[in-house]
């Protein structure tokens, strides 16, 4: 052995070769959850151009690009600016915030079940809502104002219910079907006591419906996801670390409870602002997290792909409410809930099979 040279250790050799598979698993997943960002940004890109030339006035590609730089005739930019790219634009920005809060809970809980539509946060905004429009009539920015208020203290009612020196995803979940179970009572309650005509604008609203999106609402949500989706990014960079449980994560700098109450704050505030403008349209969240997950794996590298699942999802579902029955254009959550209630009932039964949660 030459002078001067030193050799590590079998140990330390291992271990830096450990690091450096870390590292490159890392490069790996960051890389494979870039790519698939982008395919599914195409995908919307596509979709999203595909339904502003649909509807009952046909208008060509050509047409809607020349409105949409102001080129268009005033009829033209009519319905394309002021008809279609408005709901194009609240039914993106809605799945976009779903698919983000699912994502965001279900990585906290560590549970599929764990979503904004079984939880009780969407049931929680429809009783708000429903009391809102029957009782007082609120409707446009004043119903989301209320709306939003009522979700945020759900949530915050939840998580305190569920809190026994931190918060399980069982527990977590448990708390929160109840919480929907009560909330759908006050529902059922407030319909069963209103006029018909008051039941029929209800029952639209807390189905999910993007067939009458409010200008003022249509802002607040703009500006609210570009303030919360960098916050979520921010807020769920932990999450891999989280994932590999709490004491190995506060070795690793993370302080998890906090972090807990963080992501799941922004999730709510997420899913409040979608909520709110278009009423809860469900099993959104639910099913964009798991699929994101399955083709980028764990973590924060799902929460971006999820956001654009989500995109995805509200605006496919909502083309086929507008004309998959001639003459009737259904809520959105109608069709949401035909995707997603079969996977509820397959996650359910493969739950029961494999004996746990997730």
């Amino acid at each position: 052995m030459s002078a001067g040279r030193t050799v590590k250790p079998d140990a330390a050799v291992a271990a830096d070769g450990v690091v450096a598979r870390v590292r490159a698993d890392r490069r790996h997943g960051q890389v494979l959850a870039l790519r698939v960002s982008v395919v599914l940004a195409l995908i919307v890109v596509v979709v999203a151009a595909v339904s502003l030339t649909l509807g009952a006035a046909a208008v060509a590609p050509a047409d809607v690009l020349a409105a949409l730089v102001g080129r268009a005739d005033r009829l033209t930019s009519f319905v394309i600016l002021d008809l279609r790219l408005p709901r194009l634009v609240a039914g993106a920005l809605v799945g976009a915030c779903l698919g983000l809060s699912g994502a965001l809970i279900q990585s906290v809980a560590r549970n599929p079940l764990a979503s904004p539509d079984i939880i009780g946060i969407t049931a929680a905004a429809s009783a708000t809502g429903s009391i809102a429009l029957i009782w007082f009539g609120l409707t446009g920015l004043a119903l989301s104002g209320i709306v939003l208020a009522g979700t945020l203290a759900a949530a915050a009612l939840i998580y305190v219910l569920a809190w026994r020196r931190g918060v399980s995803g069982y527990r977590f979940v448990l708390v929160g079907i109840g919480i929907a179970a009560f909330c759908s009572g006050i529902v059922s309650y407030v319909l069963t006591r209103a006029d018909l005509s008051d039941v029929q604008q209800a029952l639209v609203w807390i189905t999910g419906s993007l067939n009458a999106v409010d200008p003022a609402a249509l802002t607040v949500l703009g500006i609210g996801t570009v303030v919360l989706l960098p916050c979520a990014l921010l807020v769920g960079r932990p999450l891999g670390m989280l994932s590999l449980g709490d004491d190995l994560a506060s070795g690793l700098g993370v302080r998890p409870e906090r972090t807990r109450l963080l992501v799941v704050g922004v999730a709510v505030a997420l899913a409040a602002i979608a909520v709110a403008v278009a009423g809860p349209i469900s099993f959104v969240a639910f099913l964009a997290a798991p699929i994101a997950r399955g083709l980028v794996g764990r973590g924060s590298l799902a929460l971006i792909p999820s956001a654009l699942l989500g995109a995805l999802i509200v605006v496919v579902s909502d083309i086929a409410a507008q004309f998959a029955l001639p003459g009737v254009v259904l809520p959105v959550g109608v069709v949401t809930g035909i995707i997603g209630a079969p996977y509820l009932l397959w996650l359910l039964a493969r739950t029961n099979r494999i004996g746990r949660g997730g």
